[in-house]
């Protein structure tokens, strides 16, 4: 039986380092945001590159769904599955997740402005997911009667080994070394918003060494949606996975 796994993030994250880590374990296949064509043809939002995700992904949410929830990619035992908390709207149909080990991946809001702000200078609370990413999580306490595993992005990138065991140990699957590196390059895996958002991680090999992530300086409004997102990151962060 695939076992599922819903990685819940918001944008600029180690998201897609994460889904490269994934992915290069042999027993699993990966899905790139699939519900981002959906969001923008029901928010009409203008990002990066829009007519090519339209035209890229299903538009419609129930064939979204199908697709993961049916046979997954090449029979892989694990279905690793990139989601954005901004694309589920309130009304968003979640049963599916039930078939799912959901799991949250968090970073502090302020560094999270300062790098969505240099790619797309328009940019609200909604935007970065924090307030969803909380609403989410709440659903899959009530629903396990227990907190799911979080797993603060700068913790992986100071303990690599450490924190992917751990998830994985949280997730029930096993650990592979295959996961602490992979080649450089694009993937054909990766949404055609690739070029627009992931020219560091098409350069990476691994886990990037941490920076020391003090509180960038931001913006009067930056600093206002930092301000706003910060108890729903702090809602999130006291259960996520320690080093």
């Amino acid at each position: 039986m695939t076992v599922r796994i819903a990685m819940w993030s918001g944008p600029r994250n180690i998201s897609t380092a994460m889904m490269r880590s994934f992915e290069n374990r042999p027993d699993t296949a990966v899905v790139d945001e699939p519900f981002y064509a959906a969001y923008l043809r029901e928010t009409g939002l203008d990002h990066p590159m829009r007519d090519a995700v339209l035209t890229s992904q299903p538009t419609d949410r129930d064939a979204v769904i199908l697709s993961l929830t049916g046979p997954a990619p090449d029979g892989a035992a694990v279905f690793y599955q990139k989601h954005m908390t901004h694309h589920m709207p309130a009304d968003a149909d979640l049963a599916w997740t039930a078939r799912c080990r959901n799991a949250f991946l968090i970073r502090e809001p302020e560094p999270v402005l300062a790098s969505y702000s240099v790619k797309r200078e328009a940019v609200t609370l909604a935007d970065i997911g924090f307030e969803r990413q909380a609403e989410l999580f709440d659903r899959e306490c009530d629903r396990l009667g227990q907190a799911p595993p979080v797993v603060e992005g700068r913790d992986v990138l100071a303990a690599p080994r450490t924190m992917l065991t751990r998830l994985c140990e949280a997730l029930q699957i096993p650990f592979s070394d295959s996961m602490l590196a992979w080649p450089a390059g694009p993937r054909d895996s990766d949404g055609v918003w690739a070029p627009a958002w992931y020219d560091a991680v098409e350069r990476s090999t691994g886990f990037a060494p941490p920076v020391t992530e003090s509180r960038p300086a931001l913006a009067g409004h930056l600093q206002a949606i930092a301000d706003a997102a910060r108890p729903h990151y702090e809602r999130l962060a006291v259960h996520r996975l320690r080093l």
